[in-house]
């Protein structure tokens, strides 16, 4: 059999490079989009970095956008993916206040432009979009496939723009096009400004002596957290079923942001009341107070289900971010 070749959008991010390894791991060819940055930003793909003079290699990096239509379709047109798995946004939700008309560009008209880039280049491929909890909003708990959307931010209302273009395409021109609507997902590699590795980044500081006090937002928010490595099997899944698909990835589970820093501060023996303080500067301007998610339909169909709990995760990624710490205070990792 010929080597599956696959597209990543967002391949620098958390997502792009659990994803990345996996299929690296399947005996993909990998494709990744990188945005141009005077900056070295591939630091989540060490692992699997390959040096581009090697003769052997099967994982390559092309500069591209997804604002930049022509660049996606030349792209396209020249690798042939088999798979196309469309990661990228600008996904920081209170940012998406901030810039608004870019997170709409990024986030939701850039799956357009790849749907429209695939109809150009005539390649017959399948599509994965990365669609999120956040489009349920203010909908109640516990959500799944049925749940009637009610976004509650311009990232959520971006999100639902690609997930009704992802419908819309595969209604209209037969694509392999499925959306995978994932739950708040977490891990060691998650950004440092996502509430998750912002707590436990601050814990590995306080408990090291280097940070006092860690302000954060609403601790009543309850999200639904699992773990981003196991999440991107179910992405691969749905592009490996006959028929396309929309999906809940979730674990079930909930738990508060208060809950999420208790666990993770008594991971090195803190209390989390000694250190927390709360912000309003950080709270939404329309807040999500309760996402949960009902993934039975992933466990019946693509046979997919977490095995990570969200206190095992929440102590992973203490244990991760203490160790990155120890080892950057003692040059290990320079």
């Amino acid at each position: 059999m010929s080597t599956k070749v696959a597209l990543v959008t967002g391949i620098t991010g958390q997502d792009g490079s659990y994803l990345s390894e996996l299929l690296l791991n399947k005996g993909y060819e990998v494709h990744g989009i990188i945005r141009r940055s005077s900056t070295f930003n591939t630091g989540r793909l060490q692992s699997i970095y390959q040096d581009p003079h090697e003769s052997k290699r099967n994982l390559f990096l092309h500069y591209g956008d997804l604002q930049d239509a022509s660049g996606l379709i030349n792209l396209i047109r020249d690798i042939s993916p088999n798979e196309i798995y469309n990661l990228a946004a600008q996904s920081h939700v209170k940012v998406s206040f901030e810039i608004p008309e870019y997170t709409s560009d990024i986030t939701g008209t850039g799956s357009i432009r790849i749907l429209e880039a695939i109809r150009a280049s005539k390649v017959q491929t399948r599509f994965y979009q990365a669609s999120s909890s956040e489009l349920f909003g203010s909908a109640p708990p516990p959500q799944n496939e049925l749940t009637p959307f009610h976004p509650r931010s311009p990232y959520g209302v971006a999100k639902i723009f690609s997930y009704w273009a992802t419908v819309n395409y595969r209604e209209a021109y037969n694509l392999h096009a499925s959306n995978g609507i994932l739950f708040n997902h977490e891990s060691p590699r998650r950004g440092e400004t996502f509430v998750t590795r912002k707590i436990t980044r601050a814990v590995a500081r306080i408990s090291a002596g280097l940070q006092k006090e860690l302000y954060l937002g609403n601790l009543n928010a309850i999200r639904d957290w699992g773990y981003a490595k196991e999440y991107v099997e179910a992405m691969w899944l749905m592009l490996q079923q006959e028929n396309p698909d929309d999906y809940v990835i979730a674990t079930g589970e909930a738990a508060s942001v208060k809950d999420f820093a208790e666990v993770a501060f008594a991971r090195v023996n803190l209390n989390w009341q000694d250190f927390v303080k709360v912000d309003k500067n950080y709270f939404r301007l329309s807040e999500v107070d309760n996402l949960v998610g009902d993934f039975s339909k992933a466990r019946t169909k693509l046979k997919w289900a977490p095995k990570t709990n969200w206190k095992a995760l929440a102590e992973l990624m203490v244990d991760e971010d203490v160790k990155l710490l120890d080892d950057q205070l003692h040059g290990r990792n320079l």
